[in-house]
């Protein structure tokens, strides 16, 4: 296996790993390869470089970012782990486990911004998920 550092298009870094070289070039031909923060699919290698003390008017160093993907990553897998993902449903199957016409979980998916704004306002307690479902994406 092999890690490389990975920038989007929106110039987010961050960490992926590979088997080797030929099957980063592979999943990125066939697109493959998406950004964990903005989702977007124009991913390119990054340059890799030692740890060097951040600048003064930095507040993040490269280290603290992968730090901070490698924890939302590890969060990500938690939350898919132990929910059902329920994708364009989640709306209509939060309010019937609201309702109790359905068993209550943990679910996950795809809602609209109005359809999450009713459901705040019908008191269903929703939050948006700081990535993109793996269920829902081709990487």
């Amino acid at each position: 296996m092999i890690v490389f550092d990975l920038r989007c298009g929106a110039r987010h870094v961050f960490e992926a790993w590979f088997g080797s070289t030929a099957d980063f070039d592979a999943q990125g031909a066939r697109g493959l390869i998406s950004c964990p923060i903005c989702g977007d699919a124009t991913v390119t290698k990054a340059a890799m470089a030692p740890a060097v003390p951040a600048k003064g008017n930095q507040r993040r160093s490269p280290a603290e970012d992968k730090a901070m993907l490698g924890a939302l990553a590890k969060m990500q897998a938690e939350i898919e782990a132990s929910s059902d993902y329920v994708g364009p449903r989640f709306a209509v199957e939060a309010r019937a486990i609201h309702d109790g016409d359905s068993l209550p979980r943990a679910i996950f998916g795809e809602a609209t911004l109005h359809d999450a704004a009713l459901m705040i306002a019908d008191g269903i307690a929703v939050a948006p998920l700081p990535f993109r479902s793996r269920r829902n994406s081709d990487a």
